[in-house]
């Protein structure tokens, strides 16, 4: 068996005087594809540097396997110092690597490789660092939020890419749907150590909770036999001093056992506090159109958003996004067409960049805006570092200034922020950024929960399936023209495959092939004569889908109020396995109703348009 590129044994780093890492370990082996996870300040990121070699850990071995090749990805890379992007992708390359792949890297990632790193956008930089990394073909690459900036088609390419090469992979990531594609292993940083997982990302979540359930258990019986042990000592104290000098003392170890136990992180409590109910008509457009430095970025939308409606809105970066919520947000007037508001509406925002937060701000004057050490929320007066806790900062964190948060500690106050402030209609840029997979969590069910209205901006494809009910997506076609999809970004997907397969099947026919299908489509055309709307087997179907995704909904939330019960797998573990089958066969049936409901109701559409 051949030696691991990389090994990390018994790592330990304080930092602070707070210990980071308390024996954690890694070994990477040949094809190895390994997810990093762990909440918001376990040392993911630290983790990773000490793998590349770029830290010193205090204690621990690091060993890489002679000739081995490796490339390190940071999260914020820094390009300054080099004259043009090619040379800042060519000083990645080591004396051996050969450069030829690098002007194909930077032509598909679009970028001008004379052009200056000063000046970049997060994206762009995101695309220089990945050239870099990838450039060299190395035999291990080490990816710290190699997503994170990227628009979804670049990150569609990223994973392609990834999965045809030969390397070793280490990836930190906040996309799920990203980590699930490409792992098979999954090492867990959890209070000091590493845990080790021998399945990709997508079984990690479930693993976690059964450890989460099992440690609670073992607490708890620690705790019923420190009872026993201290019922003993009052009542049951005999004249066989030795024995009982030995009880005592293994009462006191006991005791020190539970003192000492590391129990996991809080979680975060996150409500949205909504207003009164908006009128039903929320955002409608008219012939809307806008265009920018002579580039069409919104040509002729006719869109209608009514309460209640949850919108995401996708693309490649430069096609508009963040420019559409501000043309449908009123802070933008278009060149043509209108925008036009429905009644009662209170709007909340959370934009990308975080622009409200000031480095140099107190975290506790950011949230109350400088007045007081109290916040409204929701209407209701509460203290603003108690309403911190609930976002996860410590006391000492709310009289910090704001540089000194980390990414995701940002993006929580950001929340906290927005989150407090009630409203009916609520615009989220990108709020995945730097959030941990438990805070996303969070996040989901509170916009589950909330009645209003929602715009959504977000590359994270796994949240926008779970949020949205329809998505937005610039045409390949044209400038400026956006689809509309319903359903979420996996039936995006799904639609734009339809409409491709279609399309391939007309432009590569055959001369002889095209008179067939002349024939064919004008039998199909005779048939849609004659068939204006669905047969009535397919009508009544359509007619009952709602009531039946309306039961499996209940059906799940039940099953899943029953799994949130923490003491369940410990005091019945048949019928957690029990209602963990009924769950996962709920999901699926739901899935697959959602699935002919959206067939059905496109058919529909097809036909009604086509008789009218």
């Amino acid at each position: 068996m051949a030696a691991p590129l990389l090994t990390l044994s018994d790592v330990h780093l304080s930092l602070g005087g707070k210990d980071l890492f308390t024996g954690a370990d890694l070994q990477v082996g040949e094809r190895d594809r390994i997810a990093v996870v762990g909440r918001n300040g376990t040392g993911k990121s630290t983790f990773l540097k000490i793998a590349a070699g770029l830290m010193e850990a205090d204690r621990g071995d690091r060993t890489v396997r002679g000739g081995v090749s490796l490339r390190y990805l940071e999260q914020d890379p820094d390009l300054s110092g080099f004259a043009s992007i090619d040379d800042a992708v060519r000083d990645g390359l080591g004396p051996a690597d050969e450069a030829g792949a690098i002007p194909g890297l930077l032509a598909v990632l679009d970028l001008d490789p004379t052009r200056s790193p000063k000046g970049l956008s997060g994206g762009e930089a995101r695309r220089v660092a990945i050239a870099r990394a990838l450039a060299p073909g190395p035999d291990l690459l080490l990816l710290d939020e190699p997503t994170n900036h990227l628009d979804l088609p670049t990150i569609t390419w990223l994973e392609e890419s990834l999965i045809r090469s030969r390397a070793a992979l280490v990836v930190i990531s906040h996309d799920r749907r990203f980590l699930s594609t490409l792992t098979t292993r999954t090492v867990w940083i959890d209070r000091g150590v590493t845990r080790n997982l021998d399945e990709g990302f997508s079984s990690f979540e479930a693993w976690r909770d059964q450890v989460y359930a099992e440690e609670e258990r073992d607490a708890h019986k620690l705790s019923r036999q420190i009872v026993r042990e201290e019922h003993w000592l009052r009542y049951g104290v005999t004249a066989r001093r030795k024995r009982n000098v030995r009880r005592l003392g293994d009462l006191h170890a006991l005791r020190e056992k539970r003192r000492t136990l590391s129990r996991p992180q809080g979680s975060v409590t996150m409500t949205a506090a909504q207003a009164e109910d908006s009128g039903k008509k929320v955002v409608e457009t008219t012939a809307l159109c806008f265009r920018y430095d002579g580039r069409s970025l919104v040509e002729g939308l006719d869109l209608k958003l009514h309460r209640g409606d949850r919108l995401g809105i996708v693309g490649p970066n430069g096609a508009g996004k963040t420019t559409l919520l501000k043309l449908l947000t009123g802070a933008l007037a278009p060149d043509e067409g209108s925008v036009t508001h429905g009644t009662k509406l209170d709007i909340i925002g959370l934009d990308q960049q975080r622009a409200g937060l000031k480095d140099g701000t107190v975290v506790l004057d950011a949230l109350t805006g400088g007045r007081g050490d109290s916040i409204s929320v929701g209407g209701e007066q509460r203290h603003a570092v108690g309403y911190l806790k609930d976002f996860l900062f410590t006391p000492d964190q709310a009289r910090q200034p704001v540089g000194a948060l980390s990414g995701g500690e940002r993006g929580r106050l950001a929340l906290a922020i927005a989150l407090a402030q009630p409203s009916n209609l609520l615009i989220l840029d990108e709020p995945t950024n730097d959030l941990d997979l438990e805070t996303l969590d969070v996040l989901e069910d509170t916009l589950a929960s909330y009645t209003g209205t929602l715009l959504l901006v977000s590359h994270d494809r796994d949240f926008l399936d779970r949020i949205v009910t329809a998505i937005l997506a610039p045409s390949p076609a044209a400038d400026g023209q956006w689809i509309l999809y319903a359903g979420g970004y996996d039936d995006m997907i799904r639609a734009q495959r339809r409409v491709g397969a279609a399309e391939a099947v007309d432009t590569s026919s055959t001369p002889s092939r095209a008179s067939s299908n002349a024939a064919a489509q004008g039998a199909a055309d005779r048939r849609t004569q004659r068939q204006s709307k669905l047969s009535y087997k397919d009508q009544l179907a359509l007619d009952q889908l709602p009531g039946k995704m309306a039961a499996l909904e209940g059906e799940i939330a039940a099953l899943q109020k029953t799994l949130d019960d923490p003491s369940l797998f410990t005091k019945d573990r048949s019928a957690f396995d029990k209602a963990s089958t009924a769950l996962a066969a709920a999901e699926a049936a739901l899935s697959e109703a959602e699935d002919q409901w959206l067939t059905l109701e496109e058919r529909r559409e097809a036909l009604a348009a086509e008789a009218e």
